[in-house]
């Protein structure tokens, strides 16, 4: 209720506001206080002027629920109730001050360390620990499409509409719909001749400040590639690389530049989805074969930035660096603005260096390392900020120049045993479908494996099977929408990828999908499985599943007979259980059950079904009830033992953090102590005058 009164408040004359509130309260009983903030109007509201707060008390009286108004003073007596139009009461300003205060505080706290300017290049305004990640690729498909692009919902309902299904907003798009989207495409190959005699055009004092920022990090002798090249590549001048490659659509304009050595005529927006840009001709240069991949003014016309960076990085060698440079949006709309997508039209500079580091973190995450972000623009010019005052009052004051920037990773080629969880995450850089949350939830679950493994064969498997995990998760990312949470999927695919005997092939696949619910399930296995089990805990289902799956495509005709009397043994086992302990719940029941038959009937050779049925039945109830008190036991363990683990790693973490922060201090220690530096845009070293 004050939440209501106060916002509508603000933008009332006081007369409304005043015969809003005495509403609220008239209909609010004849003991109640409720609070607005007016704000007062033109001289026919009794304001104080156009404006202007009005400090009015509407007093309410309870016999004939009669309202006047009157200067503020407290009333008297039981049978009135004030209504003081002072503003907001304590119980919201209070936290509504401490908030600003808060964002005030947040927004002054630098984001790059004066020790990670140090030892970088000029500009430096976001350090590598400033940046802030959601689990998943936050942004829509059509913020990576041009405006005239994009069918509005109103195009898909009504097409929708048209082929009987009522314009319903959660509709996926109609085969119309989607033909009306593919012919609004903007045929680029075709563009981009047409744009063969128009130059970007960067200004002289911006295109300066590049070259000062490239002179940082670019030697001679380097191979060099530039994706989006045209005819200035903006290079320090006097800088020899061994080999300049330029790809991209603009042949006409890279002819011009006569940096580049190579040229290649590749569309950067027909991608492998997932995987990288679709280009025999780029594949064909290799893997780790540039020691920097430039990118200046062409995140904007990108529709796969991700697939683009993933290809940066197959290019790069370890320890190469990847810098994307980019100005304000309107520097040459006029020119190229059809090409331009929504992303790039409707956001400002931040945000602009936000998703540009954002297709660093979700192209390869932590196959990139120190990723930061750089303003290097010309003094006096000011980063758009999406306002239009700002924009009004900053006209001609010159083109701003920003760089994102980062280096690729070294991949670990074997799994470390001091550090597993680190070299599997490496594994998993550039393996598609898995978002980063995923790699997260299953890297220190693998790593766990690892460590508890008992061979060197094992170990190998593990490694091996990383592999494996797209092909699992292709199947657990439809899970999203069923009560099956993301560590549960993080757990079955970690247990899958663990077991010997699996390799992700159709069988497996297929299995794992009837096993989830995501194909029907046959009479034969997963339907009669899925009924007897119907009481098991979700957690203890997935376990299940990773005993069954890897059994199926084995080729192995024993195996094949060892899945058929696992089912056939389950309704027999289950009731053998209840009757050795009538008062065990039906869902411990199957616990027990198909854990004992996973372990000897599941694997060939161990245990025959009369056998199995022998053992069983020369089992007391206190055998039983002692086998699942010891499983219960196991998984508690397993928790705290991920607690622990967990644990370990922040504390090496924040020992990592210690030592560079050690570093860091000897580093600026000895900065302030040396009397020469390197100028890069003169290129000379040159004494410090202190």
């Amino acid at each position: 209720q004050y939440q209501y009164q106060y916002q509508y408040a603000e933008r009332m004359p006081s007369y409304r506001s005043q015969a809003l509130a005495a509403l609220l309260l008239a209909l609010g009983g004849s003991s109640c206080c409720c609070h607005a903030f007016v704000v007062g109007g033109g001289s026919g509201s009794g304001g104080t002027g156009s404006g202007s707060v009005s400090v009015t008390t509407i007093t309410t009286t309870t016999v004939g629920r009669s309202i006047h108004s009157r200067p503020s003073k407290h009333s008297t007596g039981t049978s009135s109730t004030s209504l003081r139009a002072v503003g907001p009461p304590p119980l919201i300003i209070g936290p509504m001050i401490k908030k600003m205060r808060e964002d005030k505080a947040k927004k002054n706290v630098p984001l790059a360390s004066d020790e990670e300017r140090g030892t970088e290049a000029p500009g430096l305004r976001v350090g590598r620990g400033a940046w802030k990640w959601p689990p998943v690729w936050p942004y829509d498909r059509e913020m990576f499409m041009r405006p005239e692009e994009i069918v509005s919902k109103q195009q898909q309902n009504a097409l929708q509409g048209l082929l009987g299904g009522g314009g319903a907003p959660d509709l996926p798009a109609s085969p119309e719909a989607a033909a009306a989207a593919e012919a609004n495409k903007l045929d680029l190959g075709q563009y981009w001749k047409e744009k063969a005699g128009v130059t970007t055009d960067v200004d002289e004092e911006a295109a300066n400040k590049l070259r000062g920022h490239y002179s940082y990090y670019l030697r001679d002798g380097m191979s060099v590639l530039e994706f989006g090249a045209a005819e200035n590549s903006y290079l320090p001048e006097g800088l020899k690389l061994g080999r300049h490659v330029g790809v991209g659509l603009s042949v006409d304009q890279m002819a011009q530049n006569e940096a580049i050595t190579e040229t290649l005529e590749v569309d950067l927006n027909k991608v492998v989805p997932e995987n990288g840009v679709d280009s025999d001709e780029l594949k064909a240069l290799g893997a780790n074969t540039f020691d920097a991949i430039l990118m200046a003014n062409t995140l904007d016309f990108l529709e796969n930035p991700r697939e683009v960076y993933k290809s940066a990085w197959q290019l790069l060698k370890p320890g190469g660096i990847m810098m994307v440079a980019f100005t304000s949006r309107d520097a040459y709309s006029d020119k190229f603005g059809k090409a331009q997508t929504k992303m790039w039209s409707t956001f400002n500079d931040d945000q602009h260096m936000w998703i540009a580091g954002s297709c660093f973190q979700f192209s390869a995450g932590d196959g990139w390392e120190g990723l930061k972000g750089f303003d290097i623009s010309p003094e006096g010019v000011k980063m758009d900020d999406g306002k239009a005052l700002s924009k009004f009052f900053d006209q001609n004051k010159g083109m701003p120049m920003y760089v994102v920037q980062a280096r690729k990773g070294v991949q670990d080629e074997s799994i470390d045993e001091a550090d597993p969880e680190k070299s599997i995450r490496s594994k998993m850089w550039m393996l598609p479908t898995m978002e980063e949350r995923d790699k997260t939830l299953v890297a220190p679950r693998l790593a766990r494996s690892f460590d508890a493994a008992k061979t060197e064969e094992e170990k190998r498997l593990i490694g091996e099977h990383v592999g494996t995990l797209p092909s699992i998760y292709e199947s657990l990312v439809k899970m999203d929408q069923f009560a099956f949470t993301f560590g549960m999927q993080a757990q079955l695919a970690a247990d899958l990828a663990r077991d010997p005997s699996f390799s992700a092939n159709e069988e497996q696949i297929r299995s794992l999908k009837e096993g989830l619910g995501l194909r029907t399930p046959g009479d034969d296995f997963w339907m009669p499985v899925g009924t007897l089990t119907a009481n098991m805990d979700p957690e203890d289902k997935v376990n299940l599943l990773s005993h069954i799956v890897p059994r199926f495509g084995s080729g192995n005709a024993e195996q094949e007979a060892a899945l058929q009397t696992f089912v056939a043994a389950l309704k027999p086992t289950f009731a053998t259980i209840k009757a050795k302990c009538p008062d065990m719940s039906d869902g411990d029941v199957q616990l027990v059950g198909t854990e004992l038959l996973a372990a000897e009937i599941l694997q060939p050779g161990r245990s025959t079904r009369d056998e199995f049925a022998a053992w069983l039945g020369a089992m007391s109830d206190a055998d039983v009830t002692a086998y699942l008190g010891r499983r219960k036991a196991f998984k508690e363990d397993a928790v705290a033992e991920m607690k622990a683990m967990q644990a370990e790693r922040a504390a090496k973490e924040a020992r990592v953090e210690a030592e560079k922060e050690k570093m860091m201090e000897q580093a600026r220690k000895a900065r302030e102590e040396r009397t020469m530096r390197f100028n890069p845009e003169n290129g000379k070293m040159e004494e410090i005058k202190k």
